[in-house]
């Protein structure tokens, strides 16, 4: 047991732990306040604290747990809200009223629930770590798939289905040693460290986010990761927020790591009701939400991440593919900067720590699509996508946050806050953003969606960037100086803007496009440009842009799912005839 000799904010010093060692868990205080040791000189510790230290005076008792910070993983997770050290807010209010009370300590699990397991391995059968023994129906989406510990192998001497509280052991093991394990639905891990699999494999399939500019022109593929950097106001919690929604991922971790309390608050009274296009079910049904807002402890905001991102590996470890959502790591990175500040450690650029990349990376590279722990020869596939957003100051994106980020992740969504401030939404700059996954990805386009659709997309990049230039000219000499061909250009290019690009939230059909709805849109777009393109001419070009087909394909993003295919076709079958028309100097149709 130690004593404090001195607290400064979240950091607290005790002399007297030589029973202790780095990165335990402590309790501080009479309160008994959570904290972790951060660095050890001898016997004396440097702990950041994970509540608020007011009151907290040199003399406290400290108390090392002897064990790191941990969080427990069994069913119950989904659709509940955490703090940046899993403690269930919900629960706690129950208790404490709103004010979140200091000192308080609820099992992250509901130690009284009883859960329907139901097992899937027999007794006499070898197993192994990772290896599935039983299910338990965890939400009406989602099968709670029961693991064999890492650590554990040997015989199940007995297994039983039935209802089982978290703590209820439902399978013995009995190892090569001959001892005798005890499987419970739940288990612990440390949050630091990542989670074992067999086999992390290359990134093959697109995460389908609904959104066309990144579904289209810039993928994340499952099991990839993807920085959102931009300034104040330009939609990073609104882009975030649509992929947390709309993912044909199997579970969301969403983290919001020290951001504003009302957009977590807009996630816990959205998400219930909105309904999950692919399976028909509340979003919160697959979702786990860590809060750590800008009003909660700093140290606990650098806890999140870890938190959030090992309850994902869990999942992922199940078989599932899982996105976790990091909102921002730009105040996950402040955390760190105070955290090392008043350690007084040597400062890198900015303020922030040396080991800023290195904690980055730390975070980024645990994302992946692997092959799971199993004793199956056949391996159980599961992934991993890791998002970020980035909140430089004032936009600035060379600051070392951002920098850090991009030399980590494949994908660079920019946002652009002159695209938020005109509605533009996802406000998303194409000529900025970029993926490095589109190789990786090819196979899977050219099957489902056929080898054109990666041309097109080529094509509609060229276009948009053929724009800039043409826009520039356009300020110095007018718009009349252009050829009609030019012209053209501009024009196509603002239907893939206006049309495909951007996309309205607030209209259900338009909220969520998938891949063969944005094809045939984009189709749609190009098809009028391939035969815009050998006719026009000076005379023409009015015709031309005025056509009442052209019309109908800004409104076509909106038409029903059940009824675009159609509505496609004939838009396109009568683009052909009034242009036709045009060309041979008669009535447009």
């Amino acid at each position: 047991m130690g004593k404090i000799v001195k607290v400064s904010g979240p950091l607290v010093v005790a002399e007297g732990l030589s029973d202790a060692g780095m990165a335990d868990v402590v309790l501080v205080g009479a309160e008994g306040l959570r904290g972790e040791i951060l660095t050890m000189t001898g016997d004396r510790a440097s702990i950041q604290v994970y509540e608020e230290t007011a009151g907290l005076g040199p003399g406290a008792e400290v108390t090392t747990t002897g064990s790191p910070l941990s969080v427990e993983l069994g069913p119950g997770l989904l659709e509940n809200i955490y703090d940046g050290i899993q403690r269930p807010l919900e629960e706690i209010r129950k208790l404490t009223g709103a004010t979140l009370t200091r000192g308080v300590n609820v099992p992250a699990l509901n130690r009284t629930k009883k859960w329907a397991f139901k097992a899937t391995a027999k007794a006499g059968e070898a197993v192994q770590a990772g290896d599935i023994i039983g299910t338990v129906q965890e939400t009406s989406a989602i099968e709670h798939r029961v693991m064999v510990p890492y650590g554990v192998a040997g015989t199940i001497a007995e297994i039983k289905s039935g209802d089982y509280t978290v703590e209820g052991v439902v399978a013995k093991i009995k190892t090569a040693s001959g001892e005798v394990s005890d499987i419970t639905l739940m288990q612990k891990w440390g949050v630091r460290k990542g989670r074992p699999y067999k086999k992390k494999n290359l990134p093959a399939t697109p995460l389908q986010s609904g959104q066309r500019v990144i579904d289209t022109l810039f993928p994340l593929a499952k099991g990839g990761t993807a920085a959102v950097p931009g300034p104040f106001g330009s939609g990073k919690t609104v882009v975030q927020h649509a992929l947390a929604k709309w993912s044909d991922v199997d579970v969301v971790v969403y983290i919001g790591c020290g951001e504003r309390g009302n957009e977590m608050t807009d996630v816990l009274t959205e998400f219930p009701e909105l309904t999950d296009p692919r399976s028909g079910e509340p979003l919160m049904k697959r979702t786990v939400l860590i809060a750590n807002t800008s009003d909660m402890p700093v140290a606990a905001r650098e806890a999140s991440i870890y938190t959030g991102i090992t309850i994902a590996e869990y999942y992922r470890d199940m078989g599932y593919d899982v996105a976790v959502i990091a909102d921002s790591t730009s105040r996950w990175a402040e955390a760190l900067r105070e955290m090392s500040g008043r350690l007084e450690e040597m400062p890198g650029e900015e303020g922030y720590p040396a080991y800023l990349s290195s904690r980055l990376a730390q975070f980024y590279e645990r994302a992946g699509a692997v092959d799971c722990l199993s004793s199956d020869k056949k391996p159980r596939k599961g992934t991993l996508t890791a998002i970020g957003a980035v909140s430089p100051q004032g936009g600035d994106t060379s600051e070392p946050v951002s920098q850090a980020t991009l030399r980590i992740v494949k994908v660079f969504w920019g946002l652009d806050a002159a695209l938020a401030r005109a509605r533009h939404f996802p406000a998303i700059n194409w000529s900025s953003s970029y993926s490095l996954y589109l190789d990786n990805l090819r196979p899977w386009y050219d099957k489902e969606l056929g080898e054109v659709f990666l041309k097109k997309r080529a094509k509609a990049v060229a276009i948009l960037q053929e724009e800039v230039g043409l826009l520039e000219i356009v300020k110095l000499v007018g718009q009349d100086s252009l050829s009609p061909a030019d012209r053209l250009t501009l024009e196509t290019a603002k239907m893939l803007r206006e049309d495909f690009l951007q996309q309205n939230a607030f209209v259900d059909i338009d909220s969520y496009s998938s891949y063969d709805r944005q094809h045939r849109l984009l189709t749609l777009i190009l098809r009028y440009d391939e035969l815009a393109r050998p006719v026009i001419n000076a005379r023409n070009q009015k015709e031309l842009f005025a056509l009442a087909s052209r019309a109908l394909i800004s409104r076509a993003k909106t038409v029903g799912a059940d009824t675009y295919v159609s509505a496609y076709d004939k838009i396109s079958d009568d683009l052909k005839s009034q242009i036709a028309a045009i060309a041979s100097g008669g009535e447009s149709e």
